[in-house]
């Protein structure tokens, strides 16, 4: 297991889910939920400054696919925002598979009695989490990076 803080970006339309992991790459905590800005880079920004602030050696970013393993308009924007942020930032991002990463946060929130619809911002954090400690399962069970690393 390669050693280091790594994070976790899970990207929606409205909001950026953003998690990390300790330097020995055991557990997965959320960070926080950066605001998504259409019109501008504000939320590269951000993430690039969290890498910073973090010491992060790799990001990690969801790879939406649909159930069949297809691209999707969310796989095009997730890709977008991957580019984005490794052109802003000095360490590799990688896209990792993350389908229903959002789905089981949510079942997550509900089983602990609280409401998914008041807690959007806490799902996203939540979905980063889940997506951050499957890459690092698969690390540690297989050897290797998890995902894909971006061209």
């Amino acid at each position: 297991m390669r050693r280091g803080v790594r994070f976790a970006v899970d990207v929606g339309k409205a909001r950026i889910g953003v998690a990390r992991s300790d330097p020995d790459g055991l557990l997965a905590v959320p960070v926080e939920t950066v605001a998504r800005d259409l019109s501008g880079e504000t939320h590269i920004a951000r993430l690039a400054d969290l890498v910073d602030e973090y010491g992060v050696f790799e990001v990690i970013v969801g790879h939406p696919l649909n159930l069949r393993g297809e691209s999707t308009p969310s796989t095009d924007d997730a890709i977008a925002v991957a580019r984005a942020l490794a052109a802003a930032i000095e360490v590799p991002v990688r896209l990792l598979d993350e389908r229903l990463t959002t789905v089981s946060a949510a079942k997550q929130f509900r089983a602990s009695g609280r409401q998914a619809s008041r807690s959007r911002d806490k799902i996203d954090q939540a979905a980063a989490v889940v997506l951050l400690q499957d890459a690092l399962d698969r690390e540690r069970s297989s050897g290797n990076p998890p995902g894909t690393e971006l061209d």
